[in-house]
């Protein structure tokens, strides 16, 4: 099977996370592909092949060198799809040789993919493109990281000259609600270090990403019928919309771009009696993190003050930035530099406006910088994947292992 048949399985599967649920992993579509992709390991005759209660996939491709001073490297993606967007019923669609014009993703619906909208689409004129039909995302956020390293394994097997050590590989759960390394047993996975496949277009490298954090803010309201409710009514809805104006306006997803953090309302629910709003909070750098974290609080407080007792506020982090686990050890990024370069492809080394479980297994002890897994525009409809980009990847991938034992026998 190539890689874009086994893309094309692995986004058929129903395996969007649910940050309300709490458990782990948090939907059971996830466990079921994890449990399709454990039966396609096992068939593949790689060794180690473990699933935990939690969904946690394992296995090793052992290497076929006899030396203990080759390092253990690890590849890891994660099988959940964003909650943003539905990913049940996928129905990809392949354009062949893209012209650099629209793409009509849905004619009912007239959803058209624009490189009036999208311009990095004229990047990939010429190139085999997978779309969505408009009514979900895509899922190559991040299936396309697990069929680039399914790919790689098996051309690894069918190439034993490509000398190679220990390779450990990882699928996990829920990466999306930011839980997916929670549960990660590193001294059970047993590598030296690993990448994760979970980048955006090709040639991305990145070992900086959001420090991040999640804030739900209740708002407390007082109900009275609005024929008599002079001085009693408190709307709940309105103090919460008090509240959000009162956060900077260009501190937002839609104004920034690069280092710039920002506070992000991902949803409101709301009555007269009780509204909830939830926030992501972002920034690459810790002390500007903290302090956004404690404007939220001091905001909560200046609404306590007009309205006594009406807000209350949580606040949960979720993970932090790996450069400062990353930088001891840049040679994995060099490696990892060297390997698409091996590939006929340009390093793009940007941080991440975002996060991965490669940013929490960092902070666990296991080096974990973010490799391109090729797809653009996550989480949407407007979803696509350059077939060529994830051939790429699975390439990296492949030269990652070699480069690695080669350079520990020289």
């Amino acid at each position: 099977m190539g890689i874009v048949d086994r893309f094309l399985d692995y986004v058929s599967w129903d395996t969007q996370s649910d940050d309300m649920t709490n458990m782990t992993p948090s939907t059971p579509g996830q466990m079921d592909f994890a449990i399709h992709l454990k039966e396609i390991m096992v068939d593949m005759k790689l060794c180690d092949v473990s699933l935990d209660d939690n969904g946690y996939l394992m296995a090793t491709l052992p290497g076929n060198i006899e030396n203990r001073n080759v390092p253990t490297v690890g590849f890891i993606a994660h099988v959940d799809t964003s909650p943003d967007m539905s990913g049940k019923h996928v129905h990809p669609r392949i354009v062949e040789n893209y012209d650099g014009g629209e793409i009509m993703l849905n004619q009912k619906l007239d959803m058209v993919l624009s490189p009036k909208d999208f311009p990095e689409l004229e990047h990939y004129k010429g190139q085999d493109l997978i779309v969505t039909d408009g009514t979900t995302l895509l899922g190559a956020d991040d299936k396309a990281g697990i069929a680039e390293i399914i790919t790689a394994i098996a051309y690894l097997q069918e190439h034993p000259e490509i000398k190679h050590g220990d390779i450990r590989v990882a699928f996990t759960p829920d990466e999306e609600i930011g839980l997916g390394a929670h549960k990660f047993d590193v001294t059970r996975f047993g590598a030296d270090f690993a990448y994760t496949m979970d980048g955006g277009e090709i040639g991305e490298l990145e070992y900086e990403n959001f420090n991040a954090a999640i804030a739900r803010v209740t708002f407390k309201g007082r109900n009275v019928h609005p024929g008599y409710a002079k001085h009693k009514m408190l709307n709940s809805m309105r103090v919460a919309n008090q509240f959000i104006i009162m956060l900077p306006r260009w501190e937002t997803p839609e104004h920034t771009e690069g280092y710039e953090g920002f506070y992000h309302l991902t949803s409101i629910t709301g009555s007269v009696e009780e509204t909830v709003l939830t926030y992501i909070i972002r920034d690459h750098d810790r002390d500007r993190f903290e302090r956004r974290k404690k404007e939220l609080e001091h905001l909560a407080r200046k609404i306590n003050n007009e309205f006594p007792g009406c807000a209350s506020i949580d606040i949960k982090d979720q993970y932090y930035n790996m450069r400062e686990k990353v930088e001891p050890v840049m040679y994995i990024v060099d490696i990892a530099k060297e390997a698409m370069i091996a590939a006929d492809v340009t390093p793009k080394v940007v941080p991440i406006r975002g996060g991965t479980d490669g940013a929490q297994l960092s902070f666990k002890g296991l080096p974990c910088p973010n490799i391109f897994a090729g797809g653009l525009n996550f989480h949407g409809k407007y979803e696509f994947l350059p077939i060529p980009s994830m051939e790429k990847a699975a390439q990296v991938i492949v030269e990652i292992a070699r480069i690695t034992a080669e350079k520990s026998l020289n």
